[in-house]
C-alpha cells in the first residue's frame, strides 16, 4: 500500500505501519566515515579548498539548507558551536502543521504552504513523521459548529495534500477518544488530522543525509568571525572557526556563507556589520512532561484558547504526556548571557517558575485529573527566533510573525531568521534560491520536495516508532495506545555506541537530550542513566576516568535545570 493510501484511509490513521519503498537515500552516493576523526581530516584537508557554501548553524533551518544544498551538487559544509539541534530544534511541541491558530488571523498562504510541507515531509520520512489526531473539546453550545467550520477550512486548505477529513464527534466519542476529558459541560467535539515528530531524530537523520550526499557536518566547531579583503567593501570569503573540544583553529574559504544561527543571528550579522539593526525577537516557549496516565488513549488533546491568546497541546509522545506550550519575551541582555560560549554550548533555557504554573493551571480544566507540579517529570523551554515586524504596534512575541525572511548584507552574509520545523524544507529551498540569484552560487534546480530523508528506517537506530516506549535504541515514533508508561529508562549501551561511531555525538547530554530523549522525558531518570552512559561514551571515546565523571557531574547540573520544585 502506498504512503498517500495508508494515510488516507478511513480507518484508524495513527497506527498505520511504516509504508515500504522510498526511506532510503539514493544508491548514487555512499555514507561517509561518521567518526570525529575522520570529519576533521577532511576538515583539515579542505583549508587549501573553497567550498560552494558554508552553513552557520545546526538546528532546522541550517540542516535543512545543508541537505538542499548538497543534493544540488554544492560543496558544502555545515558548522555547529554545540550539538545539531541543540537548541529550540529539539525542543518543539513535536508537531508537523499547518498552524490552525493562523486561520484566524487569516494567514491562509502561510497555512496552506505549512500543509503542503506536511504532506511532503510526512511521505519522504514516513518513520519520522506520522499522523496524529486532535480533538478540540466543546463545552459550549456554539463551539462544535464554531470549530468545525474552521476546521473545514483547514480541510480544504490541504486539499488532496490531506491526511484525513474533520468531523464532529458526539460526547460519547469524544470521551472514546480522550477517556481522562473532564466530562462536566462535555456537549462534544471536533476531530482534525495534524502530523506529529521526533525533533531531534530529524535533525540527525538530516545530517546523514547531507553527509551521504557528500557534504561534511561538524558539531563542536564554533565560528568566530569571517574571511574578508583588506578592502572595507570586500565580499565574504569564508569564516574563521575553532574545534571546542581542541581548541584547532581553522580558515574556511567560501563562495557563499549562510547564517542559520536561529535566536543568535543578529549576533553573527553584527560581526559582518556592527550597526545591524535587529532581526528578530526571541520567545520562549515551555513545555511540561506529565506521566502517559494523563492521556492514555492515543489522541491528542487541543485547548483552543489560552489566556495569552494562543493555543495549547496536550500530545501523546513516546509514552509520556506533552503540555505546550508558552510564549514569554526573552530580553536581549538574557539572550547574550545564553549565547554558545568556548565549550561549544550554549546555556539551556529554564521555565520560569510562573511558565509552570500557567500550564498547568490552563490544562487543569481540561483533564478529570488535574496535574500538580510533583507530576512534572521534565520541564523544558526552547527560544524561538520571531521575525520582527518593524510597523507592528505591539511587541508582545504572540503577534510577531512566525514566516521566515531572508536578508543579503552587502558583503554578501545570507542570513534566514524565523520559521519552524514544518517549512524547514521550504526555508532552505528559498535561502539556496537566494544565494543563486544573488551570484553567489551556480543556478541548479531544487530536489528536496521528493527526496527521502536518510535512516528513516534503520535497523537498531534512534528513529523507530517501534522503540517509541523510551528504552531500548531510544528516540522514536508515535505515542500512541501500545506505549507503556516507563518510570526508569535509557538508551541501551549498544545505542550509545551506536551514537557515538554513527550520529555524532560526543557527550553525555548529546546522547541522553537528543539521540535518546530521557532527558526531555524524566529527568530524573536521565540523571540515573548518566553514569552508564558516560563509562560507554568514555570507552568508545578513549577518555580516561576523570573525563567519564566530569561529563556525569557536568549533565546532572543540565538535568537540574529540568526538574520543577514541587
Amino acid at each position: 500500500m502506498g504512503a498517500g493510501t495508508a494515510r488516507r484511509a478511513d480507518t484508524d490513521v495513527n497506527r498505520g505501519e511504516p509504508v515500504d519503498g522510498g526511506a532510503g537515500l539514493s544508491p548514487r552516493v555512499a555514507a561517509p566515515d561518521a567518526s570525529r576523526r575522520a570529519l576533521l581530516q577532511r576538515l583539515r584537508a579542505s583549508r587549501s579548498d573553497c567550498w560552494d557554501i558554508i552553513v552557520v548553524g545546526g538546528g532546522a533551518t541550517g540542516l535543512g539548507t545543508a541537505v538542499d544544498a548538497a543534493s544540488r551538487g554544492f560543496r558544502t559544509l555545515l558548522l555547529e558551536a554545540g550539538d545539531f539541534a541543540s537548541g529550540t530544534s529539539s525542543k518543539a511541541t513535536k508537531l508537523i502543521h499547518g498552524g490552525v491558530r493562523y486561520l484566524a488571523q487569516g494567514r491562509l498562504s502561510m497555512v496552506r504552504e505549512a500543509l503542503r510541507e506536511r504532506d511532503l515531509l510526512l511521505r519522504n520520512a514516513p518513520d519520522l513523521a506520522w499522523p496524529l489526531g486532535f480533538v478540540i473539546p466543546a463545552y459550549r453550545p456554539t463551539d462544535r459548529l464554531f470549530y468545525g467550520l474552521g476546521l473545514k477550512l483547514y480541510d480544504a486548505l490541504a486539499g488532496d495534500r490531506g491526511i484525513a477529513r474533520s468531523r464532529m464527534l458526539s460526547v460519547a466519542e469524544t470521551v472514546r477518544s480522550l477517556p481522562t476529558l473532564n466530562r462536566s459541560g462535555l456537549r462534544g467535539g471536533v476531530l482534525y488530522f495534524d502530523g506529529q515528530f521526533d525533533d531531534a531524530a530529524l535533525a540527525i537523520a538530516l545530517v546523514g543525509t547531507a553527509a551521504a550526499l557528500g557534504g561534511l557536518m561538524l558539531n563542536y566547531v564554533r565560528v568566530d568571525g569571517f574571511l574578508k579583503p583588506a578592502d572595507p567593501g570586500g565580499r565574504i570569503e569564508g569564516v574563521r572557526a575553532t574545534d571546542t573540544e581542541t581548541g584547532e583553529d581553522f580558515a574556511l574559504r567560501a563562495r557563499c556563507v549562510v547564517n542559520a544561527t536561529g535566536v543568535w543571528v543578529d549576533a553573527l550579522r553584527r560581526a559582518d556589520h556592527p550597526g545591524s539593526a535587529a532581526m528578530v525577537a526571541p520567545s520562549q516557549g515551555t513545555h511540561l512532561v506529565l506521566s502517559r496516565t494523563f492521556l492514555p488513549g492515543d489522541h491528542a488533546l487541543l485547548v483552543p484558547r489560552t489566556d495569552d491568546g494562543r493555543v495549547l497541546f496536550v500530545v501523546p509522545w513516546h509514552g509520556h504526556t506533552i503540555v505546550g506550550t508558552t510564549d514569554v519575551p526573552r530580553p536581549q541582555a538574557t539572550l547574550d548571557a545564553m549565547a554558545p560560549a568556548a565549550s561549544g554550548s550554549g546555556t539551556t533555557a529554564v521555565p520560569s517558575s510562573g511558565e509552570v504554573d500557567f500550564l498547568l493551571r490552563t490544562v487543569a480544566p481540561y483533564l478529570s485529573r488535574q496535574p500538580i507540579r510533583a507530576d512534572v517529570l521534565s520541564a523544558w523551554a526552547g527560544l524561538r527566533p520571531l521575525v520582527i515586524d518593524a510597523g507592528a504596534a505591539s511587541t508582545a512575541t504572540s503577534g510577531l510573525s512566525r514566516e521566515h525572511v531572508i536578508a543579503v548584507s552587502d558583503a554578501g552574509l545570507v542570513t534566514v531568521a524565523g520559521g519552524k520545523w514544518t517549512t524547514y524544507r521550504r526555508m532552505a529551498e528559498a535561502v539556496v534560491d537566494t544565494a543563486i540569484a544573488r551570484g553567489l552560487l551556480d543556478q541548479r534546480p531544487c530536489e528536496t520536495a521528493a527526496l527521502p530523508i536518510h535512516g528513516s528506517h534503520r535497523p537498531g537506530g534512534n528513529v523507530g516508532r517501534a522503540s517509541s516506549s523510551g528504552g531500548g535504541g531510544g528516540g522514536g515514533g508515535g505515542g500512541g495506545a501500545d506505549q507503556p508508561d516507563v518510570p526508569a529508562f535509557g538508551p541501551s549501551e549498544h545505542a550509545v555506541r551506536v551514537a557515538v561511531r554513527s550520529d555524532h555525538a560526543l557527550t553525555v547530554e548529546d546522547v541522553l537530550a537528543r539521540r535518546h530523549r530521557a532527558l526531555l522525558l524524566d529527568a530524573r531518570s536521565a540523571m540515573a542513566a548518566a553514569p552508564t552512559v558516560a563509562a560507554v561514551i568514555g570507552a568508545e571515546r578513549g577518555k580516561d576516568q576523570g573525563w567519564v565523571e566530569r561529563q556525569v557531574e557536568a549533565f546532572r547540573r543540565e538535568a537540574g535545570k529540568f526538574l520543577v520544585s514541587p
